[in-house]
């Protein structure tokens, strides 16, 4: 497959050129990538108004994900608040005024879009969740659209999610094109289940939209993302795409993240699905091995393990510092779980002998506290806006939450802006060693 952009990169950077245009640097070579950076000059194209090379990728794109697929180069976040945008004005076109149906386990980007691009939200809490986990059924969304007040206009899914649940998102798909209802999925940790085999794709499986973040299991640069629009969507969700992200997204798009995109298309077309399965089957044989030694896993991602560490006698925090130790470093990790995110060049034979060799201790029988339904004294863009102040947990009880307190990874809020603090809420926040939070004075 043809990489355009990187085609053009390197003939420029071997013309020499002189550069009378940013970046800076000048091509001059620092830290050695400087000769390969360029901004949009004349024959680069211009990525939200894309003619050439980048619409040349994009198209190679959209080829290998059967969708009308768009880059960004500020991950997902960028494409999560362009489908909400989006969402938006097909609500108002069509004189409704935009509503989500959203698990309640979104990520910040969805929050902090919902707040600019002005849109009603509400939650869908799942039976026994914690913040990071929304594994709601078909049935459960179903029972949901029927009793609500007013029909949504989508139902917003994170499937993937941290801890790697992966929810059906065909059944749910049917149930929403039943209601005439979007489905919108933030896919940011599966981009890679396009190549898996079968149906795995939110594309695939009936999502109206959805966002995959490339560098989190491609061989993609920090920063790579895709915004995917099913052919099947409102046909002014393709033609509005480009306005919706470069509302949102810087004027100046890293070129060093879109040649990393633009390569990654020939890596994909090279023999990666045949690369993928080998790795899945492999993390698979892990998983398998992982439970007989006694180690308690949660999720049905095919490349994420997640341990649950307290069964075996250790807080994920722990389990986390004795591997890093040994120089084996985890995605995430919190006083419950540890997530490593896996691909083809992993060894999985280092990981595997590392947590075999842990030794099992009494189980740790303290549980994390269960998510309580809060009540909601303003809508998010409106507690998000207001003037706001910190404040220790201890004191916030009845106070309403201004602004997230919680950072990347995992950027899941353990409560949303515009909710009140109570007693459940500050039992969270202080078991995941929140201490201060941001509350609307």
């Amino acid at each position: 497959m043809k990489t355009p952009i990187c085609d053009f990169v390197q003939k420029y950077q071997q013309s020499g050129a002189e550069r009378l245009h940013m970046p800076g640097h000048k091509g001059q070579s620092h830290l050695g990538y400087e000769p390969f950076d360029l901004t949009e000059i004349d024959g680069a194209d211009s990525l939200f108004s894309a003619k050439g090379i980048i619409a040349e990728s994009e198209q190679n794109a959209s080829a290998l994900f059967g969708a009308h697929t768009f880059y960004s180069t500020e991950g997902s976040s960028l494409a999560i608040k362009a489908m909400l945008l989006l969402v938006a004005k097909y609500a108002k076109a069509k004189g409704q005024t935009p509503l989500i149906l959203a698990g309640r386990n979104a990520h910040k980007a969805f929050v902090s879009g919902v707040a600019l691009v002005d849109v009603d939200v509400e939650w869908i809490f799942a039976k026994d969740q914690n913040y990071l986990s929304c594994n709601v059924t078909a049935e459960e969304i179903a029972n949901v659209l029927d009793t609500m007040d007013k029909k949504p206009t989508a139902v917003y899914l994170t499937s993937p999610d941290y801890l790697g649940n992966v929810v059906d998102v065909a059944s749910i798909a049917k149930v929403c094109k039943a209601r005439d209802v979007l489905l919108v999925v933030d896919n940011a940790h599966g981009a890679y289940l396009k190549f898996a085999g079968g149906k795995m794709h939110p594309i695939d499986l009936g999502a109206d939209m959805c966002c995959d973040s490339a560098h989190k299991t491609l061989p993609c640069l920090t920063g790579g993302a895709y915004l995917h629009i099913s052919k099947l969507a409102p046909a002014e969700f393709c033609e509005q795409a480009k306005n919706a992200l470069a509302l949102f997204g810087s004027t100046s798009p890293s070129y060093l993240i879109l040649q990393s995109l633009d390569k990654l298309n020939s890596y994909l077309a090279d023999g990666y699905p045949q690369k993928l399965n080998t790795c899945m089957q492999k993390v698979q044989l892990l998983k398998q091995n992982l439970r007989k030694h006694g180690w308690t896993l949660v999720g049905n991602e095919p490349l994420k393990v997640t341990l649950q560490t307290k069964p075996f006698g250790y807080t994920g925090d722990e389990l986390a510092s004795i591997l890093g130790n040994q120089g084996i470093v985890c995605e995430f990790h919190d006083a419950d779980f540890v997530v490593f995110m896996l691909t083809p060049d992993n060894n999985l034979d280092r990981l595997q002998s590392a947590l075999m060799a842990v030794e099992k201790r009494q189980p740790i029988c303290e549980a994390q506290p269960q998510a309580v339904r809060p009540s909601r004294a303003l809508t998010i863009r409106q507690a998000t806006l207001a003037p706001s102040e910190f404040v220790d947990v201890e004191c916030a009880e009845g106070k309403v939450l201004a602004d997230l307190s919680v950072g990347c990874p995992p950027a899941v809020p353990i409560l949303v802006c515009g909710e009140v603090v109570d007693k459940n809420a500050i039992d969270r926040f202080r078991y995941y060693g929140v201490n201060r939070i941001a509350v609307v004075k």
